[in-house]
């Protein structure tokens, strides 16, 4: 898994490329967690993410609910089928905001 992070103002970007799964969850969660407080909004893209699995949408789902509570908006973009799929068989196409 590689992490690019870039800033626009207070709008973080965060590219994952590869895959986010039991081993990398964690490094992501990580760069996310080490950014908490220096953005006003999360862009997550997926253009280059090959897969996620269980441990992956388990952190998407923990900053959600962190970003939530500060009204700050989550967003993740440019997924392809593989991974829109699974966000559409575990229902997380419904919490997430999608484009």
């Amino acid at each position: 898994m590689n992490i690019e992070k870039n800033y626009n103002n207070k709008e973080l970007t965060i590219n994952v490329e590869n895959r986010i799964d039991t081993v990398t969850a964690p490094e992501f969660e990580n760069e996310i967690n080490d950014e908490m407080g220096k953005f006003d909004s999360l862009i997550i893209d997926f253009s280059k993410l090959d897969y996620i699995s269980s441990a992956g949408l388990r952190v998407l789902i923990a900053t959600q609910k962190k970003l939530k509570s500060e009204n700050i908006p989550m967003t993740i973009k440019n997924v392809n089928g593989n991974i829109n799929e699974i966000f559409r068989m575990s229902g997380f196409d419904k919490i997430l905001k999608i484009e």
